[in-house]
């Protein structure tokens, strides 16, 4: 869980002052430094600036304070879901949600899957996807979260130790301003994509990106390949910002709302399912039965 000093520290910050803020935590002067004089000892670097003139963030103590916030509310509604899930019981599948990983697939699957087994119920549990979240949340499925849904790979699970089920294969499409000139189509070509450029997730991140990405440079050179480290709402701006496009999957058509996707004639996919852990919990197990049991008479019924 987060150190309670945090608060402290961000109590002094919003008062400017060592001795505003014990008067709003109601402890004494000394014990407020105290707890910040620790608290910088055991980070190994300097939140305040201390002046005659009062105190001031430093750099790192600004960068400090706007991530306290978000961890100490996520901390505290960790213990407001986990209260939750106790009382509610272990038969609750938690489902974790971002812009990047939305819970829709299945919400919509619900009415389907509780016909197969009224055990299964929902939780969804909505989460900040940074690099960090992400890796931290992969890793430790079943603890927290469940079950996600997202784009993955072998590579991926395998790094992220977690296991997938492939419900299909999403084509990989381009995200773009709708102010582009090609906003105004109904789907791509690659020939559209000539003269543009298109920005693509680092090398090694998925190797389906990847294969589209070889296959790009070889055979169609005049499109400008612009690497990017992450997938985050800042990607969908800068997509934006440079009149660029993105390479999307479809379940990401809600993450920034001047941008469409649209499809592009070409055969490159990439597996969309969900990712849970390694050994998941018997509610998972019977979830994943079930939603076996639905995508198999789905996919003989298509047929």
């Amino acid at each position: 869980m987060y150190d309670p000093r945090l608060e402290t520290f961000l109590c002094v910050a919003d008062n400017g002052s060592f001795n505003k803020a014990a008067e709003v935590l109601y402890i004494s002067p000394p014990a407020v430094i105290k707890q910040i004089n620790g608290l910088e000892k055991s980070l190994g670097f300097s939140l305040f600036l201390r002046t005659h003139r009062g105190l001031f963030l430093t750099a790192a103590g600004a960068s400090l304070a706007e991530d306290a916030r978000y961890v100490i509310q996520y901390s505290k509604d960790s213990i407001v879901r986990a209260r939750r899930a106790m009382e509610q019981g272990a038969e609750t599948i938690r489902i974790g949600s971002s812009p990047m990983t939305p819970a829709q697939v299945l919400v919509d699957l619900m009415p389907q899957l509780q016909d197969f087994d009224q055990r299964i119920k929902f939780q969804v549990i909505p989460f900040e996807n940074t690099p960090e979240n992400a890796r931290e949340i992969l890793s430790h499925l079943g603890r927290n979260i469940d079950v996600v849904a997202g784009i993955f790979d072998e590579t991926m699970l395998r790094l992220r130790r977690c296991q997938g089920f492939e419900l299909k294969r999403t084509p990989l499409c381009c995200a773009l301003s709708l102010h582009h000139p090609l906003a105004r189509k109904d789907f791509l070509t690659v020939e559209d994509l000539h003269g543009e450029a298109l920005m693509l997730i680092r090398e090694g991140w998925n190797h389906y990106v990847d294969e589209l990405r070889h296959d790009l440079m070889d055979g169609h050179p005049e499109i400008k390949l612009i690497d990017f480290d992450f997938y985050d709402t800042e990607a969908f701006n800068e997509c934006d910002r440079k009149n660029a496009l993105l390479m999307a999957v479809p379940q990401w058509e809600a993450v920034h709302p001047l941008l469409k996707i649209l499809p592009v004639r070409w055969d490159y996919t990439v597996p969309y399912g969900l990712l849970y852990g390694h050994k998941p919990s018997a509610p998972v197990k019977r979830f994943l039965h079930a939603l076996a049991q639905i995508t198999e008479r789905f996919t003989k019924n298509e047929l």
